[in-house]
């Protein structure tokens, strides 16, 4: 693709570290909008051929994600412990490449409803926590949900649960699977409402975009029609066309450089050769990801930030949020050949909100779906007795592979301010760079809600007329894939690391947009929320750019 290439040493306007969901998003309206600018993304820029469907290459050894050997993580359940590296794939999951996460992710696209933006305010303080109000509304952000929708291309219908919206969906919802068949069969049968799922993966084609082939490798993998709707394929070619934006891949970002009145200069890379390069710019947007960000904003740490960029609240790297996860199964007695087509058709929101009646905090929802191929579903979903070897192993992955669906339950995380993302003290990666040593652990708040969602999918499945129906443990997690809460959103510098214009309070042309930025963590599925934000904050840096010249 055909893009312009700006000086090193001549400052851009903005220069976006990552190009993801939010920076994909960022680099396309700012350069829409008439700035010079230059995405920086650690990973390679693939395009949709360069996809395949390899179960082990793509979750083992790291083709999406980067090989877990050149860039280690540590993991602990509290700073008492000393941080271990976990066995593969790793604590945190995501991609690296041109269009980041959203690349490889299930494609599920809720919105937030408003109850997620105001819930300190309805539920109070929550022990052991920093739960908060977000400073904006669900009112000002649905513009840019809409925005999202047709920009970045979303299919669905709304549902009974559903928040308002300004305008219908693009495309129709897409076809109905046996898993949400199922799911809308069992729900119905207990009086729950089930609807069809919203999901970034087009039914039709829209915007000179395939719709999808139902290949069925969604989850984990990318898109070889361009069908699901990554940055990739949906907002970095508009970026490039517009001629004012340069993608930089196997650009590995080590330092945000400041200047003796502590203000953004540029940063510091090194590129794929393994050359440290500099790109200045007027200023600097982080979209790296909730933990990439983090761990950027701790190693660029110099004397007049001792603790780290942005960092005078010392909130940086801290109150992770990971939502809960948890799923149920069941097995049926006719083939429903789950491994086609799309993760997700059909969800059930009736426990998306908290109720206190239950005795803690904490609401979520729950999807069918068939998560894994062949290689996980024997390692990770089967019930407890069965045999993991032998005949009776093997029989079992004979009859049951073809006949199983999976609930997936997704719910709040509590923002925890232990829970976090430091620089490891020994551990590095390829470059050097200190390895992202994860602590983390559930609220007890948190695994309750888990255990509750499970709960009611195994009620699902049994009412869905399943022969067997089993849960995986809940138990603390020690992976994630939901970077959230790292540098999170507020009014109060003390408390916060940006504003609700997604600036940092400390670095005036510092502006950070990706999960990091969240306040409380929804009900599991961020995606939607993070380019709507990201949308929102283009709208602000650029009103600020034009008012002030950053």
């Amino acid at each position: 693709m055909s893009q312009p290439t700006f000086s090193q040493a001549k400052p851009v306007d903005f220069v976006i570290v990552g190009s993801g969901a939010a920076g994909g998003v960022l680099a396309k309206e700012l350069a829409a909008n008439g700035f010079s600018v230059v995405v920086l993304e650690q990973g390679p820029w693939r395009q949709s051929a360069d996809f395949h469907h390899d179960e082990l290459g793509v979750w083992l050894l790291g083709e999406l994600t980067g090989s877990p050997r050149d860039f280690p993580q540590t993991f602990r359940q509290s700073p008492e412990e000393t941080a271990a590296a976990q066995p593969l794939p790793g604590p945190l999951l995501y991609a690296r490449g041109v269009g980041g996460s959203s690349v490889h992710f299930t494609a599920n696209f809720w919105r937030f409803h408003p109850v997620d933006f105001r819930e300190r305010t309805r539920w109070g303080s929550i022990e052991g926590t920093r739960f908060d109000d977000w400073p904006i509304s669900y009112e000002e952000l649905e513009p840019y949900y809409t925005k999202v929708d047709w920009e970045v291309g979303v299919s669905g219908v709304p549902g009974p649960f559903d928040p308002p919206r300004s305008r219908p969906y693009p495309v129709p919802p897409l076809p109905v699977k046996s898993s949400g068949v199922l799911l809308s069969r069992g729900a119905r049968r207990l009086g729950l409402h089930p609807q069809p799922a919203p999901m970034a993966i087009l039914s039709e084609a829209h915007d000179g975009r395939l719709p999808c082939h139902h290949c069925g490798f969604c989850m984990g993998y990318g898109c070889e029609f361009g069908a699901k709707s990554s940055t990739l394929v949906s907002m970095i070619p508009t970026a490039v066309a517009t001629g004012r934006c340069e993608v930089r891949p196997g650009a590995t970002v080590h330092r945000v450089e400041t200047d003796a009145k502590g203000r953004a200069t540029g940063v510091l890379y090194w590129d794929a050769k393994g050359r440290e390069q500099k790109q200045a710019a007027r200023a600097v947007v982080l979209s790296a990801n909730g933990a990439e960000t983090a761990r950027l904003l701790l190693m660029s740490a110099s004397s007049r930030f001792p603790d780290g960029l942005a960092n005078s609240s010392g909130m940086v790297g801290k109150c992770l949020m990971w939502n809960g996860n948890t799923s149920a199964w069941g097995t049926f007695p006719e083939p429903l050949n789950e491994y086609k087509s799309v993760e997700v058709t059909r969800i059930v929101h009736d426990f998306y909100d908290a109720d206190p009646r239950r005795g803690f905090y904490g609401g979520g929802g729950f999807d069918g779906r068939f998560s894994f191929g062949p290689i996980f579903y024997a390692m990770l979903a089967l019930p407890p007795d069965v045999p993991r070897w032998g005949a009776d192993f093997k029989q079992f992955l004979h009859d049951s592979y073809t006949r199983t669906m999976e609930v997936a339950c997704h719910s709040t995380s509590l923002p925890v301010e232990s829970n976090s993302i430091t620089l490891d003290p020994s551990l590095k990666d390829k470059w050097g760079r200190p390895a992202l040593r994860v602590t983390y652990r559930d609220h007890a708040d948190d695994l309750k809600t888990m255990q509750f969602l499970q709960d009611r999918a195994l009620e699902v499945l049994h009412a869905a007329g399943a022969t067997q129906a089993w849960g995986t443990p809940v138990v603390p997690q020690n992976i994630g894939a939901h970077l959230l809460g790292t540098c999170r959103m507020g009014t109060d510098a003390s408390s916060s690391v940006v504003n609700a214009d997604h600036r940092t309070h400390d670095v005036p042309n510092l502006f950070i947009c990706d999960g990091s930025s969240f306040v409380t963590s929804g009900r599991g599925q961020p995606t939607m929320t993070i380019q709507a934000l990201a949308f929102r904050a283009a709208d602000r840096i650029t009103a600020l750019a034009r008012a002030h010249g950053i």
